[in-house]
């Protein structure tokens, strides 16, 4: 026998999500099959084509995969996991927020960096024009700058290339969080507090969340103390207390290790930053799923 890769449990709660069934024209691959495929192919990081058969054949699957990447099929299935997991009052909204770098491979790389549409802030969806991938230090790599709640679940995240500076995509990380309520009423945007660490500390950052009525907890960097001291100014309050929250942090980095399990996310092999984002929304569904709706391992 082998292994599911999704649990009967896990299945028992996502499937009432999924959209329906196709009955008429030729014979669909069932649901859980395509989704598991897909979960496969992305744990190992093999290509498409060495889906194992048991999955259904794998082009039925990468073109569902590929269909529901670009309906936002993928994102909305996590959207539901929000909603239910905040109906139970599990969302912890001390939140935290940092970046990770993975390197590109050379089969996802091969699309020119013209290619992509536009940015258009009404489709977050939208293909960057450089397919979220940029040259570092690390030669051609995509960096996924994310926020986490309290408990280390994915909320929100936007992907850039990976020479691109963290600071400046804090707003747009956390502009996309957007939790859906149960009952009536906007979906839930802000958090109470954002947990950063020395890469975050602009002032224009500072200003953004107070604006909003968002605590900090963000260190100031040793030139900017330098700086305060050349010319004096409202000292950031980052006492006991503040060094106390601030432990909490590191659960943005356990985010990152769940994520990065998965070794088709761990090395970006897709050629789009769409189906990038749609396969980390896949796993992000995944660990909501198993931490919080059915509290199993």
């Amino acid at each position: 026998m082998t292994r599911r890769e999704i649990s009967d449990e896990v299945w028992a709660v996502l499937e009432p999500m999924l959209p329906a069934v196709k009955t008429a024209g030729r014979p669909w691959t069932d649901h859980r099959s395509a989704v598991e495929g897909a979960v496969w192919k992305y744990r190992t990081g093999a290509p498409w084509r060495d889906v194992p058969e048991r999955f259904g054949k794998w082009n039925s699957i990468y073109k569902r995969f590929n269909r529901w990447a670009e309906d936002g099929t993928w994102e909305q299935l996590l959207a539901e996991v929000h909603r239910l997991a905040d109906a139970n009052g599990d969302v912890d909204w001390v939140v935290s927020i940092d970046s990770t770098i993975a390197r590109v491979h050379q089969h996802g790389a091969t699309l020119p960096r013209t290619t992509g549409a536009p940015p258009n802030h009404r489709n977050p969806r939208a293909e960057p024009p450089d397919h979220a991938i940029g040259r570092s230090r690390g030669g051609l790599t995509c960096k996924v700058h994310l926020v986490a709640d309290g408990k280390g679940r994915p909320l929100s995240w936007v992907l850039t290339g990976g020479n691109i500076n963290d600071t400046t995509m804090m707003t747009a990380v956390l502009d996309g969080i957007r939790v859906p309520r149960s009952g009536r009423g906007r979906p839930r945007t802000r958090p109470d507090r954002v947990l950063a660490d020395k890469g975050y500390p602009s002032r224009a950052n500072r200003g953004w969340l107070r604006q909003r009525g968002i605590a900090a907890t963000i260190p100031e960097r040793d030139d900017q103390i330098a700086h305060r001291r050349r010319r004096p100014g409202r000292p950031i309050d980052f006492g006991h207390q503040q060094q106390a929250r601030y432990r909490g942090r590191n659960v943005v980095e356990r985010c990152f290790n769940k994520l990065k399990q998965w070794r088709g996310i761990a090395m970006r092999t897709d050629k789009l930053a769409r189906n990038y984002r749609a396969a980390i929304a896949l796993a992000a569904t995944l660990i909501w799923l198993r931490t919080s709706l059915i509290n199993t391992a």
